[in-house]
């Protein structure tokens, strides 16, 4: 049965939105996933399931999700091959000196155009430094991320499609996490 990671969007950040982790596992199981592990508080979801038609599922944990918690929660699925290559392409890793505390990716839910990609690009974004490559967004915070000057509902609103940012070791815990399921 493969493995699935979801990514949800704007839960449990600043007190608004909460979802307790146990529930969220309750909440998958109760849509007759397997073995379903959570990963910090901020809504990564590893599962199996033998459903094939990501968006079908995509919808159906989102109806889940605010049927039972009583808000809208943008969901991203990615498998663990999708992640194993989100870290290969990833263009700040070899940096030297290449902070992870200070790198990101924007999982998005579509895949934008080479034209919203372009637009995205062209965004004066400095310092922070950004690139795209397929659905995700690769952010260096040259100053950190408290008080970045790169606004992500603007490359969103340009990009036409939502997405959701986890920090670089998040990424990496979560796709040894999946090689273990």
């Amino acid at each position: 049965m493969p493995v699935l990671i979801s990514l949800l969007r704007g839960v449990n950040v600043g007190g608004h939105r909460m979802v307790k982790m146990d529930d969220l596992r309750a909440l998958y199981e109760s849509l007759g996933f397997k073995d379903v592990h959570t990963h910090i508080n901020s809504g990564n979801v590893l599962f199996r399931t033998t459903a094939r038609d990501l968006v079908r599922l995509r919808k159906k944990i989102e109806d889940a999700i605010e049927r039972a918690c009583g808000f809208r929660c943008n969901v991203m699925l990615r498998t663990p091959a999708d992640l194993s290559a989100v870290i290969a392409r990833n263009p700040f890793a070899a940096r030297p000196g290449m902070d992870a505390s200070k790198c990101a990716i924007h999982f998005l839910g579509g895949d934008p155009s080479a034209a919203t990609r372009e637009l995205v690009l062209a965004l004066d974004v400095a310092p922070e430094e950004l690139h795209i490559h397929g659905r995700e967004l690769y952010i260096y915070y040259t100053n950190g991320m408290a008080r970045p000057k790169i606004s992500l509902t603007a490359v969103e609103k340009t990009l036409q499609t939502s997405g959701t940012s986890r920090n670089w070791n998040t990424v990496r815990k979560l796709l040894e996490m999946a090689e273990k399921l």
